[in-house]
């Protein structure tokens, strides 16, 4: 099943520069999204310690726009349980690299999120990192939130990192404030903070000042927000 805003995201990573993408974020060769990285699982792990998730094993915890599973992997390495981890991903190749990392017991769905056949108020997380700045759709946006909501058990949450200010350079991707994001969940509570230094100012920094500079909250683009369902 696909929808224009699905085959629109389709075209809008078509257009993409895969060789640069692959550089921009490499772990391993750019420091900043390096820095941007394990900054985001201290911020994540700092949230679900205050929501009394003292480790993640035996939890279902399902990722929305997995990519290629490089969060996936970050969870396992965090101590989630293979067997109860699942990714969603609407890209034929980015679901490929995913199942080439993934270990098999990993539940990977390839295809638009909406349809995917997942049992309501079955997962004790549900994440979505850098996927609703991509719905330019407000209505497909609204759609997403629900289905998202639905999927999650009384007492968890979505998990959402995503843009806060728009990218001038990239029309592809829509700014999601913290008051649209309470709008799209207006059941939740937020437990929010800003995080990820400025990408293009991260990357023109050397490596040993990009700690230094994420510290100053201004210069920050993004935030992770822990979105609680009501028990």
């Amino acid at each position: 099943m696909s929808t224009p805003e699905t085959r629109a995201v389709q075209a809008r990573y078509a257009r993409r520069d895969g060789a640069a993408d692959a550089q921009r974020y490499s772990l391993h060769a750019n420091a900043a999204a390096l820095q941007a990285q394990q900054e985001r699982l201290r911020a994540m792990a700092r949230l679900w310690r205050a929501h009394g998730w003292m480790d993640l094993a035996g939890r279902p915890l399902l990722e929305v726009g997995c990519g290629s599973g490089g969060n996936l992997l970050d969870l396992l390495r965090l101590g989630a349980t293979p067997t109860q981890l699942t990714g969603i991903e609407l890209l034929p190749e980015r679901a490929a690299a995913a199942r080439a990392v993934l270990p098999d017991a990993v539940r990977l769905v390839e295809g638009d999120a909406c349809a995917a056949l997942i049992t309501g108020a079955s997962q004790q997380a549900v994440l979505a990192f850098t996927v609703f700045s991509s719905l330019l759709d407000p209505v497909y946006r609204q759609q997403f939130a629900r289905t998202l909501w639905r999927w999650v058990a009384p007492g968890g949450g979505v998990l959402v990192y995503d843009f806060v200010v728009d990218n001038p350079r990239n029309p592809d991707v829509l700014k999601l404030p913290l008051a649209e994001l309470q709008a799209l969940f207006p059941q939740a509570r937020l437990h929010s903070c800003k995080v990820t230094l400025a990408p293009p100012l991260a990357r023109r920094l050397p490596a040993a000042l990009i700690g230094t500079a994420s510290l100053l909250s201004p210069l920050r683009t993004h935030r992770l927000t822990w979105a609680v369902k009501p028990t």
